[in-house]
């Protein structure tokens, strides 16, 4: 399954879904704060750095989805009640 394009809105949603901060974020994908609030303001980042991002989320069973609106969701976990 491909990962739906990160935006600066989704990727606040998916921070907002894990109660992080830009500075958590920052931290656990191993980039600048700067980085991420500069992100977040005017959409500007390196495809190395979404990807970066994106594998910080994923790690928490968080991804971008961007389907009928801009966001993210909490994935099921393998064996969770449907």
């Amino acid at each position: 399954m491909q990962t739906a394009p990160l935006t600066p809105e989704a990727n606040r949603a998916a921070r907002a879904i894990l109660k992080w901060s830009v500075r958590d974020l920052a931290e656990k994908a191993g980039i600048a704060f700067t980085t991420v609030h500069r992100f977040e303001q005017t959409g500007t980042a390196t495809e190395t750095t979404k990807a970066k991002i994106v594998a910080a989320y994923a790690v928490h069973n968080v991804e971008i989805t961007n389907g009928e609106g801009t966001g993210a969701r909490l994935r099921k976990t393998k064996g969770a009640a449907e």
